[in-house]
């Protein structure tokens, strides 16, 4: 464990792992930042354009993996939609595939969120106080994690911890709170999003496990609301529906250091950014982010809508939709498809990667 200022900040307890990578983010950050608005031109538009095109040609045959089915609608998405998407800092967006499909946030939902507890209560202290930022090493919704570690500690990028940060949201009522996200989620993609109401019904219905978490939350208090409100804003949020072109732009603000590309408007202090993108690095693909930190580099959230963000940056956001799913609830086509744009622009934050 650390104890010291981070960014003149002072924190009581940081897990070592995250004050390494929010260093190394912050100076990758600030030496795109040095190059200014030419940080984009590193790389010409028929360049983005034809390597988003190969990742998607690439890639879109790739029949590996299935649709989750424990959420049942999830299931019924067609499971050959396949979008790819690099969104930059000037708001200048490169697209192939399906990128206009509606689909659930799912989990790539939790780092706006994260983003949102950060900005109400001034930092990253909060997170790693009341929540916890270490990597669990379990599957994303186990409810282990919450009995097995000491401090009853996780992480905002896994399902408990992203319902205890749901929880944290500083609100008098329910409603409110669900707003707070709701808004907070709209101002990242840069336009209103929509809930998608068979979504919602058909994961709150069978959320069992999620809210044996919740519940368990509450237990050993980590929970900081009733256990059954968490649950429902926590489900809504899962809920919402975004495109990949969207999910790029939500992307793109985190590499735009908090400040929306489309509508100029910051909407996550600037120096919260590289703690936020370090939990991603370490935690955002599940029980497989050490080896997509190997792989490909970039700080990144999945979820199991199918969707997956990652970011470099001062400099894009590359995001990709696909319903199939590997055992850990990553996209195949989609980790596939942003591991060859990172390779190929060699754009991977501790340098170039391999095949």
């Amino acid at each position: 464990m650390f104890a010291g200022r981070i960014y003149g900040r002072t924190a009581s307890v940081v897990c070592t792992g995250m004050v390494i990578a929010s260093l190394m983010l912050a100076g990758c950050a600030t030496a795109m930042a040095d190059d200014g608005p030419a940080a984009k031109a590193a790389f010409s538009a028929d360049q983005l354009q034809k390597v988003v095109n190969e990742a998607h040609a690439k890639f879109k045959g790739l029949k590996d993996g299935k649709n989750a089915d424990y959420i049942p609608i999830l299931a019924t998405v067609p499971s050959e939609l396949f979008g790819v998407v690099i969104a930059l800092p000037d708001g200048s967006v490169y697209a192939a595939g399906d990128v206009d499909y509606s689909f659930a946030i799912e989990s790539t939902a939790k780092p706006f969120t994260a983003a949102l507890v950060m900005r109400q209560y001034g930092g990253p202290k909060v997170l790693v106080e009341k929540i916890g930022v270490e990597p669990t090493g379990l599957p994303f919704n186990s409810k282990i994690a919450v009995e097995i570690l000491k401090a009853r500690s996780v992480n905002p990028m896994v399902n408990a911890g992203a319902i205890a940060a749901v929880s944290l949201v500083k609100a008098k009522t329910e409603e409110e709170r669900w707003k707070l996200v709701f808004d907070n989620l709209s101002a990242f993609a840069g336009e209103p999003l929509e809930l998608m109401d068979e979504v919602y019904e058909s994961e709150y219905t069978t959320s069992w496990g999620n809210r044996g978490i919740a519940n368990n939350l509450f237990n050993y208090k980590r929970l900081y609301c009733e256990p059954e409100e968490a649950l429902r804003v926590y489900t809504k949020e899962c809920s919402v529906g975004v495109n990949t072109r969207q999910l790029a732009m939500m992307g793109a603000t985190l590499a735009n250091g908090g400040v929306n590309p489309k509508t100029g408007k910051r909407v996550m202090r600037g120096e919260d950014v590289p703690e936020l993108l370090a939990i991603m690095l370490t935690a955002g693909f599940y029980d497989e982010s050490g080896h997509w930190s190997m792989w490909a580099g970039l700080p990144s959230k999945t979820g199991v809508g199918g969707g997956i963000i990652s970011v470099v940056p001062g400099k894009m956001a590359i995001a990709a939709f696909s319903p199939r799913l590997n055992e850990a609830g990553n996209s195949v086509r989609a980790q596939m498809a942003i591991h060859h744009i990172a390779n190929k622009l060699g754009v991977g934050i501790f340098g170039a990667n391999r095949d």
